[in-house]
């Protein structure tokens, strides 16, 4: 496999890793997952009819941003990292303002996400073209992932349901040894599975089931979904035969059922200061500082989404 083959199987299998984000627009919302290193990046984006992609190289990086920003020279390494930049407050934390502004124009099946901030003190400007996403490409991100959540999600109501039959005993040999509950309104009845289910099916169902613009799915579920596909890519990898499916500084996963699963991160290098060419320069361009990411503290876990 040559060196080209490599960057860009390492931008499919990063991309897999990511979280979905909710990125609202003036017109609509999107659901985005990127990944970006410094050879280039991977997005895919959905509107929940369709799902759009691209990636790219560092090549094409240079020659987008040398039409995009003719005022602004750098190497492609300098605007990836600032494109992570951007990126990032949006796909860590749906609540948190970025730096950018963002809206998108769709030609016939295409769809350009375009992307506004300052660099450097000067207007930055950047177009992901997207295409259709291949039928194997939407599968592999959404459908197969969805599917490993369901099953996931049931095992886990299963274990639950055994849970609670055996507090049910507990209880049961509490009250056979004469205890007695000092609160009557803590009093619960034994816990029956079918009709447990059959009321769930028709009270919950109609709202717990609810799609919506998709982002009750990004804002709950995205712990599990990464989970999810990382121990997909372990067991492709292994059945494979092509060893640990993370990066030398991360633990491997051990599934979805007892371990949730950070997010992967590919250290993007710090943007160089940026030389401004221009006929009536106000300034020399200071560097672009990275702002410091603070690594979450793993916390113990009860469930698979908590």
């Amino acid at each position: 496999m040559n060196l080209v083959n490599m960057k860009m199987e390492e931008l499919e299998q990063g991309l897999l890793m990511q979280p979905w984000a909710w990125l609202p627009l003036a017109e609509n919302s999107l659901l985005v997952k990127a990944y970006i290193t410094k050879q280039g990046y991977a997005l895919l984006v959905s509107d929940l009819q369709q799902v759009w992609h691209e990636q790219v190289d560092a090549s094409v990086v240079s020659q987008r941003a040398k039409e995009l920003n003719k005022r602004l020279t750098a190497p492609p390494a300098a605007f990836l990292c600032h494109l992570d930049d951007l990126l990032r407050p949006l796909l860590k934390d749906t609540a948190c303002p970025g730096k950018a502004t963002f809206s998108c124009d769709r030609v016939d099946e295409a769809m350009i996400l375009r992307v506004q901030s300052e660099l450097s003190g000067l207007p930055f400007y950047w177009n992901f073209h997207c295409i259709l996403a291949n039928p194997s490409l939407v599968s592999q991100h959404l459908i197969r992932p969805l599917m490993g959540m369901s099953l996931a999600l049931q095992c886990q109501g299963r274990e639950l349901a055994t849970l609670l039959r055996m507090k049910d005993l507990e209880i049961q040999d509490y009250q056979e040894s004469g205890a007695v509950l000092s609160r009557d309104r803590l009093k619960t009845e034994p816990f029956e599975e079918n009709s447990f289910l059959e009321q769930f099916m028709v009270e919950k169902l109609p709202e717990a089931c609810h799609v919506g613009d998709g982002r009750p799915f990004v804002m709950h579920l995205q712990n599990l979904y990464v989970a999810v596909t990382r121990q997909e890519i372990q067991v492709r990898q292994e059945h494979q035969g092509t060893g640990d499916p993370q990066p030398s500084s991360s633990t491997s996963p051990q599934g979805t059922e007892n371990q949730l699963l950070s997010q992967p991160e590919e250290p993007v290098p710090s943007a160089p200061s940026l030389p401004v060419t221009e006929k009536d320069p106000t300034g020399p361009s200071g560097p672009v500082k990275r702002p410091q990411l603070s690594k979450v503290k793993r916390k113990k876990l009860r469930g698979l989404f908590s």
